[in-house]
């Protein structure tokens, strides 16, 4: 299995809709701050870094998501994180809620992303740099 990088997800009353259950739309909240995280934590380069000093975005184009199993408030989490495709400026991300103790996966998804300047916001080339620190999450195709 390639490395992804995982962190714990702590499922809060605020995620849980009315009928108990997590509501679809925090996932992708949930996986953008695993986003963020990962940026911070594994590629010791804050993602604030990024947009204000270095001027590169990732914003999101395309998201497919599959809902396998419900989770209730207070489950032990952890989202998983790897880059399924590199392109010549977007990337695809796999991104799964995953249960901290079986492992059963809840919820994956493959959110693409553009790279772009942040100045013009049009998507460029991904940087070297970039590849470099992406690098440890290659999953298969990341041609």
């Amino acid at each position: 299995m390639p490395a992804m990088f995982t962190t714990p997800y702590r499922v809060r009353f605020s995620d849980i809709d009315n009928a108990g259950i997590f509501y679809y739309p925090r996932f992708f909240h949930a996986f953008h701050v695993a986003f963020e995280q990962f940026w911070e934590e594994q590629a010791k380069w804050p993602y604030h870094i990024l947009l204000k000093e270095d001027r590169l975005g990732f914003p999101t184009v395309h998201i497919e998501a599959d809902f396998v199993k419900p989770i209730a408030f207070g489950a032990p989490m952890e989202i998983r994180l790897g880059l399924k495709h590199m392109g010549r400026s977007s990337l695809v991300f796999r991104y799964e809620m995953a249960h901290r103790e079986t492992g059963d996966v809840h919820v994956a998804a493959d959110i693409t992303k553009v790279v772009v300047d942040m100045d013009s916001f049009k998507g460029i080339e991904v940087p070297d740099r970039i590849k470099k620190v992406l690098e440890p999450l290659k999953m298969g195709d990341s041609a």
